[in-house]
């Protein structure tokens, strides 16, 4: 499971648009099924278990409500950007989470994030949404309804990478420091890399051997390629310059790895006893995205 942080918004429209992953309407309705937690006081404004049922752009004005109301407000660093977004993505070939399960994931990380403290009713608005496949998305306002600011954690990623791994244990999740070959395959490559009198059957096995480490799904360099992705991904997001530079550099090493990917499958292809391997997909190098387009101003009821 990772967490990231995105940069903060001055409108929760492109946040929540991103957690839909589709444009909010205010046609469609977001259901308890969609919206799997949510601040206490939310139940004061609507109440899933009465049928009423908002629209994705109600949901997207109700946490655009305090900014309005309280325009003085700034962040410690002299900003309006109020609008706090994580989003949590699973690995690939975890299972599939119940609500309940969701729910629970997304109260621990908005209480390791500040967001939600126990015993407070007074705290800043946030919603949970989980419309895509294993992905859930937080997303809340930093303004409280006295106006104040509020203060999250210093060091909050290392907090939440920590709070990742307590979950993935007791949710029995993949963690991505573990997503790779199971246990077991590093014997597994060992007894297939003997050697044999028979030199077909070795370079074979050693065919085998090499395809599964250059494997786009689920070989070993895949998994660390995608590390340095996801690592280039979020230094990328950084305002300052040093973290750009960083992030660049870890587009370059994920580009070479993908490189030994490519060389290990041309070798394993000009093996001369090795039967050709069918043809698998592979992944063009690191990009990072370009900053989505936010829709329009704050719409009206």
């Amino acid at each position: 499971m990772i967490i990231r942080i995105g940069q903060r918004d001055i409108s929760a429209v492109a946040p929540l648009t991103e957690a839909l992953g589709r444009p909010i309407s205010d046609q469609e309705g977001l259901t308890d099924h969609t919206v799997v937690a949510h601040w206490g006081n939310l139940d004061v404004y609507t109440s899933f278990d009465e049928g009423q049922v908002w629209t994705t752009a109600e949901f997207a004005e109700h946490l655009d409500d305090p900014s309005w109301c309280h325009p003085d407000a700034v962040s410690p660093h002299g900003d309006r950007r109020t609008i706090w977004h994580a989003d949590v993505r699973l690995h690939p070939h975890d299972r599939e989470l119940t609500g309940p399960e969701w729910s629970e994931i997304a109260h621990r990380i908005a209480r390791t994030a500040g967001i939600q403290r126990p015993g407070d009713d007074q705290g800043c608005r946030w919603i949970a949404v989980q419309a895509q496949p294993g992905r859930l998305h937080l997303l809340a306002n930093l303004i409280r309804p006295d106006g104040t600011w509020t203060a999250q954690p210093h060091r909050l990623l290392a907090l939440l990478a920590a709070e990742s791994r307590r979950i993935e244990t007791e949710l029995d999740l993949i963690s991505p420091l573990t997503g790779g070959p199971d246990p077991d395959s590093a014997a597994r490559f060992a007894r297939r890399a003997t050697p044999l009198a028979d030199v077909a059957d070795a370079t074979t096995q050693l065919a085998e051997l090499l395809g599964q480490l250059a494997d786009e799904n689920t070989g070993p360099l895949s998994t660390v390629r995608g590390l340095v992705e996801h690592a280039a991904h979020r230094l990328g997001r950084l305002p300052h310059a040093q973290a750009r530079g960083s992030a660049h550099q870890l587009e370059l090493i994920a580009s070479r790895l993908h490189g030994i990917q490519q060389d290990l499958d041309a070798t394993v292809a000009a093996l001369p006893t090795a039967p050709a391997a069918p043809a698998r997909p592979t992944l063009p190098p690191y990009r990072a995205a370009a900053a989505p387009v936010r829709p329009g101003a704050r719409l009206a009821r």
